[in-house]
């Protein structure tokens, strides 16, 4: 609940610069000289570009943890690996259990459960951005997944 009001935070000051921002963009857009022109079509254009990539983040995280929420029900999420003091994970620990995940993602290309899991195994031994490649690949998996269930109604 804390990282959600940190995130909620983030998200206020971020909406108030982005009202500045484009206001600023409409002032030297409006004063017709080329270049004020051409400085307010870029104030424009890169915060809506920061804007793009939140919406798209916060999507990610949202769909993550629904996805995370689902496996946690159906009691198939990976089981615990045991951490150090610091709460990371005892990386001998985990380096053993990544090849149990990464043959599941053989067998099973196609399931997001399996991408998922392989996620979190990336993830647990220190790899973060093959984790976050998986993590990709298990939201693209479960959006498509539900858009055909969707869509065969």
């Amino acid at each position: 609940m804390k990282t959600k009001l940190w995130v909620g935070g983030i998200l206020l000051l971020f909406v108030l610069y982005i009202v500045m921002s484009f206001t600023q963009a409409m002032r030297f857009m409006s004063t017709g000289e080329p270049i004020a022109i051409a400085m307010g079509v870029a104030v424009f254009v890169i915060p809506a570009l920061g804007v793009w990539i939140l919406i798209r983040e916060i999507l990610f995280g949202l769909r993550t943890e629904k996805m995370g929420k689902i496996l946690g029900e159906l009691g198939e999420l990976p089981e615990d690996l045991p951490r150090m003091p610091s709460g990371r994970f005892v990386r001998e620990a985990a380096d053993a259990d990544f090849p149990i995940h990464k043959q599941d993602v053989e067998a099973h290309p196609e399931s997001w459960k399996s991408w998922y899991r392989l996620a979190l195994a990336y993830d647990a031994s220190g790899d973060r951005k093959r984790a976050r490649t998986s993590m990709r690949t298990a939201v693209n998996l479960f959006v498509a997944e539900k858009n055909a269930s969707t869509t065969s109604k």
